[in-house]
């Protein structure tokens, strides 16, 4: 079966540097993929090659069955994208916004009002169709690019941090968006540097497989697999210590050492033995 989203040697140069680099992965027909890393690990620019913004430099990227490069348009019209700027336009409506949207897709009455319809309900912004964009908080603009990007009815969703600079409650609320799209069957890549968030969408909790995670640092992708493969790999349990005076670094700040364990209960015997 022709895997939804599929990656293989993939570089991004930018003044020769490699923002991507060599990095292979690929993501089934109804997954959920989160890519984490810190800022500057390449995952922004890994979302832009794959959504056709930005061109791989080397490699081979195809998405939905179409190359990026060779079947642009094909790519382009099997996958919805939200990127982390809000690109919503702030002069029109909510629903001025979602009519534009469908008809540069072309979709035509009155199936375009139907899926207006559906998916303002879907984001619970049915009330606030008729309000200005500008008037609404940033949690309810993120919810709308979610509803514009579902209007076409696309075979893959691809979300760049989705929830970046919004209060807890807010992101906790798109979390259960995004998990029940995917329980829908919606196949899904986001990119997100929050522990939390990969841990609560690639649960296996309530979905027919559990999600998988790439990890990127520096451009390459330096681990992969499912949360319960990564914590049986790295260990379930983390102590923090705080180093001494003596280990200072140059900015002023204390050292902090990471003692990794297999499970809880042995980071529990450890800090219990510590404390005698």
């Amino acid at each position: 079966m022709t895997a939804a989203v599929f990656l293989e040697n993939v570089y991004k140069f930018y003044n020769n540097v490699p923002v991507v680099n060599d990095l292979s992965f690929n993501i089934e027909a109804g997954e959920i993929f989160a890519l984490l890393g810190p800022n500057g690990a390449g995952k922004s620019t890994t979302i832009r090659m794959l959504t056709t913004l930005t061109k791989p430099s080397q490699g081979r990227i195809e998405v939905g069955g179409y190359d990026v490069m060779r079947q642009r348009t094909l790519a382009k019209q099997s996958i919805g994208v939200v990127l982390q700027q809000v690109s919503v336009d702030n002069d029109l409506t909510v629903w001025e916004n979602m009519e534009l949207h469908g008809r540069l897709h072309h979709i035509s009455n009155p199936q375009r009002q139907r899926l207006i319809n559906q998916w303002l309900e879907y984001v619970e912004l049915s009330e606030k169709r008729d309000d200005l964009v500008k008037t609404l908080s940033g949690g309810m603009k993120r919810r709308l690019q979610i509803a514009r990007a579902l209007l076409h009815q696309p075979q893959i969703l691809f979300l760049d941090e989705p929830t970046v600079g919004l209060d807890p409650q807010t992101r906790r609320r798109l979390w259960e968006i995004i998990r029940d799209l995917n329980k829908q069957g919606m196949t899904m890549l986001l990119t997100t540097h929050y522990m939390d968030e990969v841990e609560f969408l690639c649960d296996a909790f309530g979905s027919t497989k559990p999600g998988r995670i790439g990890i990127m640092d520096s451009g390459k992708l330096i681990s992969l697999g499912t949360l319960q493969q990564l914590r049986s790999a790295h260990g379930e349990g983390l102590v923090m210590k705080q180093l001494g005076v003596s280990d200072v670094g140059s900015d002023g700040a204390r050292s902090w050492e990471y003692l990794f364990f297999p499970s809880l209960e042995a980071a529990n015997i450890y800090l219990n033995e510590a404390a005698r």
